[in-house]
């Protein structure tokens, strides 16, 4: 599905959530949406699915989510950070999808246990008494199973374990068909393993439009944690942006283009002083704003 957006912009009373938005996505294209809280993701989100109206132009396959909501509905898929506390059975909310998009339920059980979410022993079960990673994996199911021509993702892996989330990212990799994404992260696994390009919000403005490696390589940040016994090394790794956390361990945080040169700096100064290194990415992408707003609720 081709997504456009041309000066979109919406407004709750005094506060505007997005001013003059315009960019494109191409059919089976993968984007990430970043921003701040109250930056504006939302209120896009919710513009997309045909929820709210805004001033501009969003076209998706050149129908409008609005004004032919009927047609452009069935063919969008949305998996929400946090699935809502549905109190009706798994079985039904899963024979509820199936009846609507046309599916079969093997089609869902399939991608449910592809996941590791047996849903014939969670059948009678209430949806929210499930788990928050069992509510991701059925939503991620009901999802993708439904072969959407344009999915919509808000973090699919903040509940899922590790193991869990890497089947996610195969999943997606293996789609037969392959829809357009628009995937609302900071996790740096999940823009990493889904997206080729990335969109950030700030203010309701579109301010960064670029390649997720370019973008990854300005912001994303390691870590770097160093144990050591001796005074003087502890000194010299104060006066280079280390700090102490306790018991020997020194730690800084770096971008990821610095790191290999801090790693380089300490092998080079201080030799065999170093009795332990450890190196690591930091999850999550931090896009600061000061005074964040929540998002205005229509």
């Amino acid at each position: 599905m081709r997504v456009e957006l041309r000066d979109v912009t919406k407004s709750f009373g005094a506060v505007t959530a997005l001013r003059r938005v315009s960019f494109t996505l191409e059919s089976g294209e993968r984007v990430a949406l970043l921003g701040p809280n109250g930056s504006g993701k939302s209120t896009l989100t919710r513009s997309l699915l045909g929820m709210l109206d805004c001033r501009g132009e969003i076209l998706l396959d050149g129908l409008s989510p609005v004004a032919d909501r009927a047609r452009v509905a069935p063919r969008i898929a949305y998996v929400p950070q946090i699935a809502p506390r549905l109190a009706a059975p798994v079985r039904e909310i899963v024979a509820a999808v199936a009846r609507l998009r046309g599916l079969t339920r093997s089609a869902i059980e399939e991608i449910a246990a592809a996941l590791e979410l047996d849903l014939s022993a969670c059948a009678a079960r209430p949806f929210r008494s499930l788990s928050g990673g069992m509510r991701q994996k059925l939503g991620i199911a009901l999802a993708l199973a439904s072969r959407p021509s344009l999915l919509l993702l808000d973090e699919p892996t903040a509940s899922l374990d590790p193991r869990a989330r890497q089947r996610f990212f195969e999943l997606m990799e293996t789609l037969a068909e392959k829809p357009t994404v628009l995937l609302a992260s900071h996790r740096l696994d999940e823009i990493r393993h889904l997206v080729t390009r990335v969109l950030v919000l700030e203010d309701g403005v579109l301010t960064y439009d670029g390649s997720s490696r370019d973008y990854l390589g300005d912001h994303a940040q390691g870590v770097i944690e160093v144990l050591v016994d001796d005074e003087e090394v502890a000194r010299w790794l104060a006066v280079h942006g280390f700090h102490c956390t306790g018991s020997g361990w020194w730690m800084r945080t770096v971008k990821n283009g610095q790191r290999l040169d801090l790693v380089q700096d300490l092998t080079t100064h201080l030799r065999h002083a170093v009795r332990d290194l450890v190196v690591r990415d930091v999850e999550s992408i931090r896009i600061a704003k000061h005074d964040a707003k929540k998002e205005p609720t229509p």
